[in-house]
C-alpha cells in the first residue's frame, strides 16, 4: 500500500508514486462515489503531462484521468477493470490505475506534495461552499 504522504498530486486529483504508479486520491474517490467502470490506457501508449489517458466511470458520471507526467504507459491494473469498486475501497492500494515510465522526471516537481495537496483541498472546499 502506498503512503499518501509520499505521493505527488495534481489539481485534478491524480497521484503519482515514485515508481510511476498513478491513481486517484482518496478525496477524489469519495467525490465521484461508486466507481462502476475503468477504461485503462493501452500499455505502450506515450502520454504528455496533463493528457487525458484513462476513464473512470461512477454512478454519477465519467471522469477523465490525466497523466501527472509525460511518459510511456508500462502497466495497467487489471483488477481495477475487473472490479472497479477496488478504486473506492483501496485508492492507495489495489485500486491504482496504471503505471508509467516518466520521459521527463523533472515534470514531477510541478506536482503538489501531500501537504500542498491538503492545502489545495482546504482552499477548494472553502471556495466551493460560497
Amino acid at each position: 500500500m502506498l503512503d499518501p504522504k509520499s505521493l505527488k498530486y495534481q489539481k485534478s486529483h491524480e497521484y503519482l508514486a515514485a515508481d510511476g504508479t498513478v491513481g486517484i486520491s482518496d478525496h477524489a474517490q469519495k467525490e465521484i462515489t461508486d466507481v462502476v467502470f475503468v477504461e485503462p490506457p493501452k500499455v505502450g501508449r506515450k502520454v504528455k503531462q496533463g493528457e487525458a489517458c484513462c476513464v473512470v466511470e461512477s454512478v454519477k458520471a465519467a471522469f477523465d484521468i490525466y497523466a501527472p507526467v509525460s511518459g510511456e504507459i508500462v502497466a495497467v491494473n487489471p483488477e481495477a477493470s475487473k472490479n472497479p469498486a477496488i478504486v473506492n475501497a483501496e485508492p492507495y492500494g489495489k485500486g491504482w490505475l496504471f503505471k508509467l515510465k516518466p520521459s521527463n522526471p523533472a515534470e514531477a516537481s510541478a506536482l503538489m506534495d501531500a501537504a500542498g495537496y491538503d492545502a489545495f483541498l482546504a482552499t477548494e472546499a472553502a471556495h466551493g461552499s460560497h
